[in-house]
């Protein structure tokens, strides 16, 4: 203990200059990751404002008890939670590669640069602006897409009452809004290749689709296997700010669109209850880091190099 205590002052003073640039992130996380895990302890607590998180009393295991109360809904939340981030993880992971490698065969420096730009810019888009113009897009009346089927002789379709499209509307305006951010990791990795292997394959006669099968997707194939596994830690956890932005409260499309976060959101607004809150938080974390504990297990066992931990 002491030779490690001494073997760590003296890197600390050899690279502080290091350690010094990291300090921000340690403090970061510290403060909004570490610090309020103590929150933890609501969970198992009947939480109530006046005495408040330390002073409330223990109720074991009752806050999770909302499992039982209407298993049908809870399965049902939970099958449209997996399902969703499924379809966003395959999909959006697919087709972020896929414009990262499009970008990168891009030879116009001002054009690559301008696509690039345009193909991130829906990123920075909040979901509520991107619900209205879902709305003025979907919208039964007056709507884009159905003024477009109008115009071919086809029958209006009630997008908000039509609980079966939105799986794939979701998942549309998902990749929509951050394929192009994702891409920028996946085009940082394509631009570590090393640029003689491509000079050797294209002297060997390799086309460009035989480079990016057989040069850049392996090239990549670290960095995607390791932002599956960052992906797969929130497989439990809807996109909130997506769902509720563009589904809100309609209750026609809870089918396929209602995700724990949303069913938690309106426990808590109609029940007040923190505590049961905190329970469903606990149980995304740990059923999470038990995804990431296994997927990582798999990959380790055929690369480890590719693995977390």
């Amino acid at each position: 203990m002491v030779k490690s205590a001494k073997w760590f002052m003296t890197d600390l003073i050899k690279n502080r200059f290091l350690y010094v640039l990291v300090l921000p992130g340690i403090v970061f996380f510290l403060l909004f990751n570490y610090l309020p895990m103590a929150g933890i302890i609501v969970a198992f607590k009947e939480y109530r404002m006046d005495l408040g998180i330390f002073g409330s009393p223990f109720n074991g295991l009752d806050n999770f008890r909302f499992l039982t109360v209407d298993t049908a809904s809870v399965l049902k939340v939970i099958f449209n939670t997996l399902f969703l981030n499924i379809l966003f993880i395959g999909i959006g992971t697919s087709l972020a590669v896929i414009t990262a490698i499009l970008i990168n065969e891009i030879r116009l420096t001002w054009f690559k640069k301008i696509s690039q730009s345009l193909i991130i810019l829906p990123n920075f888009i909040s979901w509520i602006i991107v619900a209205v113009f879902a709305y003025n897009f979907l919208n039964t009346d007056f709507g884009i897409l159905n003024e477009w089927l109008g115009s071919l002789g086809l029958p209006r379709i009630s997008w908000y009452s039509s609980a079966e499209w939105w799986p794939a509307i979701l998942v549309l305006l998902y990749v929509w809004k951050s394929a192009g951010f994702s891409s920028i990791i996946y085009l940082a990795a394509i631009t570590g290749i090393d640029q003689e292997q491509y000079e050797s394959a294209e002297l060997d006669g390799a086309n460009k689709l035989q480079q990016i099968r057989h040069i850049t997707i392996p090239g990549i194939s670290k960095t995607i296997i390791i932002l599956l596994l960052l992906a797969i830690g929130r497989i439990f956890y809807g996109d909130f700010g997506m769902i509720y932005g563009l589904v809100g409260d309609n209750s026609l499309l809870f089918s396929t669109t209602d995700v724990i976060d949303t069913y938690v959101f309106r426990a808590l607004r109609t029940l007040n209850d923190v505590g049961m809150s905190s329970a469903i938080g606990l149980l995304q974390s740990f059923i999470g880091f038990l995804f990431v504990f296994a997927a990582n297990a798999v990959v380790r066992k055929y690369d480890k190099d590719s693995a977390l931990f």
